[in-house]
């Protein structure tokens, strides 16, 4: 019983230090791209670019797991988690947060700081960068708000439950309970 509520703590601290990691990153990623220099500051654009870029890769895509397994680990170690809709929904909105961010942010920051780079060495794409970087900062305030929802789930824990309608279970005739009726088909 001891090992099981060490083993649930445990798991809640990793899920909360790997929530911080992901609302570090968010927040940090949208404040490099507030602040980094005129994309035609071409040097200093390209090193901003790549500081995005380390942050989604060292900081963002690892915490995201964090999150994700430690919660779902977390479901899995507390029947009460197993049974609350607000848990469900949860893991939905941290994997839908998890394919988000491979896809969007991370994939967008290295895109864009190979645009960068590209555009350094004098080959610039003002349009494709343009492109990209709204697909990023677009992508970026999108995963925070579900990060956002995430915290306010599990802060408020609303009562959401699926009702499914429970079968009655099947009784075998060698346990004394009568035969089922004939299959009126066959007759």
């Amino acid at each position: 019983m001891r090992i099981r509520l060490v083993l649930r703590k445990t798991l809640k601290v990793l899920h909360e230090v790997g929530s911080v990691g992901v609302l570090g990153a968010f927040a940090a990623s949208l404040v490099l791209i507030a602040a980094a220099p005129s994309p035609h500051e071409l040097l200093a654009y390209a090193a901003a670019r790549q500081g995005i870029a380390a942050i989604a890769r060292w900081l963002l895509v690892p915490s995201l797991a964090l999150v994700l397994i430690s919660g779902l680990l977390a479901m899995v170690a507390n029947d009460a988690y197993m049974e609350a809709g607000w848990a469900w929904i949860k893991a939905l909105l941290g994997l839908s947060m998890f394919e988000g961010s491979l896809v969007t942010v991370s994939g967008s920051a290295r895109h864009a700081a190979q645009l960068a780079a590209l555009a350094a060495s004098g080959q610039p794409d003002p349009a494709q960068l343009a492109e990209v970087l709204r697909t990023e900062r677009g992508g970026l305030w999108l995963l925070l708000l579900i990060a956002l929802a995430n915290i306010v789930l599990a802060v408020w824990r609303p009562r959401i439950s699926f009702d499914v309608a429970e079968q009655p279970a099947p009784q075998r005739p060698e346990l004394g309970a009568p035969p089922p009726p004939p299959d009126r088909a066959t007759g």
